[in-house]
């Protein structure tokens, strides 16, 4: 099959998986509700949540930087945040794809070394990628680790039951992640082994060359201090934007929508920080799913806690998981536009 067709087949299903999540998750909605709550929400709070996102951009940026400058020491913070907003605009079409074109835009971005090559080269950066990846997941690790220790109580029941469904394709995964393993390891000793001859186990090798010096940026950083603070930043800013959507769905007058919505609404007044910081947790998960923008999947995982935990209605979870969601979207949205436009006047 065709290398394109191929692709396009992919990304069709897994658009296709999106509208499945979304039609389910939205077909027991009462529409008049949702509405009103929409209506009377208080939008100021949403606005502030979609300011902390763009700072997250920003903040993503600068610490990308860091891992960068070893490689290249002139990659400027203004070419770090235009490639990752272009790279979210890009990942609401095409999931993933995203973190492809950022690379691409750093390494057209680099500097030349006397030879004419990139200092800044396309496995290089992706290694940094990885890096980033890997941080996150550490990060996400950490937190799920404070929610167990110190919420045990209120959240213990929701995890118990989410792994315990996963336990019968647990073995699955465990030897298909043993066999990738595998092949990965194999690949590497061949393409060393065989590096002298040139051709394709040559080329591989260079990759893999070019690959590891971009994950080992990280160990090269100066200030490394400040790497570690940008991380904690960075999901600081997203418990808030949690918060803060939160905060405006509280702030509903019970007499501007109907009895039995005010009941449900209620509910969500009582949530307190820790509440949202959970919220935050269950939404990152749920960019496990690679549908586009994470349609669906972020609506089904967020308001599916707030069943399970608060016993918060499916349809007015998804009042809050709509506002979380839609609101970064159009974030990411006029983010990479901006960035978009900012690159095509540049040239």
């Amino acid at each position: 099959m065709d290398k394109k067709v191929a692709s396009f087949l992919k990304y069709l299903l897994w658009g296709a998986v999106a509208v499945v999540l979304l039609y389910f998750s939205f077909r027991s909605v009462r529409w008049a509700d949702f509405a009103a709550a929409l209506t009377n929400c208080r939008w100021g709070y949403v606005l502030l949540s979609m300011v902390l996102g763009a700072m997250v951009f920003l903040v993503r940026g600068l610490r990308w930087r860091m891992q960068l400058l070893p490689i290249d020491p002139k990659t400027s913070g203004v070419t770090c945040w235009n490639a990752y907003n272009i790279c979210m605009l890009v990942n609401l079409v095409l999931p993933r794809v995203g973190e492809v074109v950022r690379c691409a835009y750093v390494t057209k971005h680099s500097s030349r070394d006397s030879s004419g090559a990139r200092l800044a080269s396309m496995d290089k950066v992706f290694g940094t990628v990885v890096v980033d990846r890997v941080w996150d997941a550490l990060s996400l690790v950490i937190i799920f680790g404070v929610l167990l220790l110190t919420m045990w109580d209120r959240f213990g029941a929701f995890f118990e039951q989410s792994f315990s469904s996963g336990i019968s394709l647990r073995g699955g995964f465990v030897w298909i992640f043993v066999l990738l393993v595998c092949v990965l390891v194999l690949a590497v000793y061949l393409s060393w082994k065989f590096r002298a001859k040139g051709g394709l186990w040559g080329k591989l090798w260079e990759i893999i060359r070019g690959f590891s010096d971009g994950l080992s940026s990280c160990l090269r950083m100066r200030r490394g201090w400040l790497f570690v603070v940008y991380t904690a930043l960075i999901w600081i800013l997203y418990w808030l934007m949690c918060a803060t959507v939160m905060w405006a769905l509280q702030g509903i007058d019970p007499s501007a929508v109907g009895p039995e919505l005010a009941e449900s609404l209620a509910k969500i007044d009582s949530l307190t920080m820790a509440d949202a910081l959970f919220l935050m947790f269950a939404g990152a998960m749920s960019s496990i799913i690679p549908v586009p923008g994470g349609f669906g999947a972020f609506h089904t995982v967020v308001a599916g806690a707030l069943l399970s935990i608060y016993g918060i209605p499916f349809p007015v979870g998804l009042i809050f998981a709509t506002l979380s969601h839609e609101s970064q979207v159009v974030t990411d949205a006029i983010c990479g536009g901006v960035s978009y436009v900012a690159e095509t006047v540049r040239k």
